[in-house]
């Protein structure tokens, strides 16, 4: 609001400074004089089209202001104003400020190193399958479930996670190299059967064609047992050779990249055919036999299993794993441990009696678990308690953003749900973490500030067809407020002036003369004072 003023007020100064000294080479005073004598003569209909054209004029520009608002977040004019004028008035470092002001420490550190971590976009780890879910979506709607960056970064990390240097010797491999590349679906199809033809071991050909081409979870199941058959006969042949050099150290690397993925997914494809006890071993497996694997959050899998099974006791051994304060949290850690912790009380909590009596110990411990995680991401219980409406998950995250709240709610909200009371307590008390932290942007209660580049990065992540929630919601700029109170006014004042032409008339030229008499006497005190022309100056000078 401060920085909407200033503008308002140098550009107001900037003319009546140029009307000072232009004053006498443009003869104004002359001119004033004839203008009040044009404007004497006007009749009723020009001031019905001056006030009707006004008020069009700046519905137009309320109309483009609220969309690019509404698009990105911010008022057009306001970020004109920033870029071109805030050098002139000497706040071009209040952004960084701010900055510092948001997420730096106390040593100096920059808040942009410091956001970083937190707006790190992560591998979704319960992503759908492409042509057996996200394009049945597609088939169904005629819209697309996934972004053009979000399959961008998939594509990236398939190349990284699948290829090496040591591909050369390998056709089907460097094939599948140029079907990761590939933005079109159909050719990365054909590439992947392409591979296969010229190199039957080509185990990355089963991952794409088992993502892309199968239309059903059983039919991606066969795919991938035909891939893991593969993968695994590679990666023995590998490791006896990884000593033997670093292009043979990256092929066991990739070799074992791949066998976790396949068997990753196949524990995913378990779970999907109701499978869960099976999902569940294939999991544990995976954790035990790859620990260092973290990257694939693959304990999140198995926690989503596990609350299916109604397992809660073997979910808190997971937690008490992995809900470490050295190691990176997910909305996943955060609200299944107040899950838990909410399972105990919520079948017999009432607000009201808890008002008069207060709450116990385990009451107090679920409502603290319960701001702990909507301080993590607030985006969440909207989905949970239905006040927003789900789409499918992306297959890619923001942590602590709109996305990862999509992601979890997709698939956590039938655990929720099964636990009697559960969202009734969620209900009661997720609005008063906001009390303990007013201010989210500048400091945090249990974690970082809440990173303020989750909009923007949500924006790239999610399809155009959902409304990205906002954290903390921010409040209409200044200059949407004021075209939209211009409009209206101009509006009112083309109606009232159609309504009633001598009666506006009059008024409007009191008004102007009431206007205009402080301004003449201003201007006589200081021709009294200064120079009638900076020009008559300079040339005595």
């Amino acid at each position: 609001m401060i920085i909407e003023f200033l503008v308002l007020l140098s550009v107001t100064i900037t003319v009546l400074i140029v009307f000072y000294l232009l004053k006498a080479p443009l003869m104004a005073g002359e001119n004033v004089n004839i203008v009040a004598m044009f404007l004497n003569t006007l009749t009723p209909k020009f001031y019905v089209a001056l006030t009707g054209t006004s008020s069009l004029i700046s519905g137009l520009i309320l109309i483009f202001e609220w969309w690019y608002f509404r698009k990105y977040g911010t008022s057009f004019i306001e970020q004109m104003s920033l870029n071109h004028l805030s050098p002139w008035l000497g706040n071009g470092d209040e952004g960084g400020g701010n900055a510092s002001s948001n997420g730096g420490n106390d040593n100096g550190t920059p808040s942009v190193q410091q956001n970083i971590p937190e707006c790190k976009v992560w591998r979704n780890p319960l992503n759908l399958f492409r042509g057996s879910e996200y394009s049945r979506f597609q088939w169904v709607t005629g819209k697309e479930p996934l972004t053009y960056y979000d399959m961008n970064l998939s594509a990236q990390d398939h190349q990284t996670f699948f290829c090496c240097d040591s591909d050369l010797n390998r056709p089907g491999d460097e094939i599948m190299k140029r079907a990761w590349r590939e933005r079109n679906t159909a050719k990365r199809i054909k590439l992947a059967h392409e591979a296969l033809e010229k190199q039957p071991e080509c185990a990355t050909a089963c991952i794409l064609l088992s993502e892309e081409e199968c239309t059903s979870i059983v039919e991606v199941e066969r795919v991938l047992k035909q891939g893991l058959k593969v993968a695994e006969a590679n990666a023995k042949r590998s490791q006896t050779m990884q000593n033997q050099g670093h292009q043979y150290e990256t092929a066991y690397r990739r070799d074992t990249n791949v066998c976790v993925y396949i068997r990753r997914r196949l524990a995913m494809c378990a779970r999907k055919l109701g499978k869960v006890k099976e999902s569940v071993k294939l999991m544990r497996d995976l954790i035990k036999e790859f620990p260092t694997t973290s990257v694939l959050n693959i304990h999140e899998n198995l926690i989503e299993a596990l609350l299916e099974l109604q397992a809660y006791a073997d979910v808190q051994a997971v937690l008490a794993k992995y809900d470490d304060i050295s190691l990176p949290k997910s909305a996943t850690i955060c609200y299944t441990a107040s899950l838990l912790k909410a399972r105990s009380v919520a079948d017999r909590f009432s607000p009201e009696v808890a008002s008069k009596r207060g709450l116990s110990t385990a009451e107090m411990n679920a409502v603290e678990a319960i701001h702990r995680a909507v301080e993590f991401n607030p985006h969440v219980p909207k989905y949970l308690l239905e006040m927003k409406s789900l789409l499918l998950p992306p297959e890619h995250i923001l942590k602590r953003g709109d996305s990862e709240a999509i992601a979890y709610s997709f698939f956590h909200y039938p655990h929720w749900k099964r636990v009697d009371g559960a969202l009734n307590l969620l209900h009661c008390t997720w609005e008063g973490t906001f009390r303990m932290i007013p201010y989210p942007l500048e400091k945090g209660h249990l974690f970082y500030p809440y990173p303020s580049c989750t909009e923007t990065a949500d924006r790239e992540l999610l399809p155009s067809i959902h409304e990205v929630s906002v954290y903390p919601k921010k409040e209409l700029p200044f200059f949407i407020i004021f075209t939209a109170g211009l409009c209206s006014f101009t509006a009112i004042l083309a109606l009232l002036t159609h309504q009633y032409p001598d009666s506006m008339g009059s008024f409007a030229k009191t008004f102007l003369y009431t206007v205009a008499t402080p301004i003449n006497l201003v201007v006589d005190r200081l021709e009294g004072l200064l120079p009638s022309s900076i020009i008559q100056h300079l040339t005595k000078v």
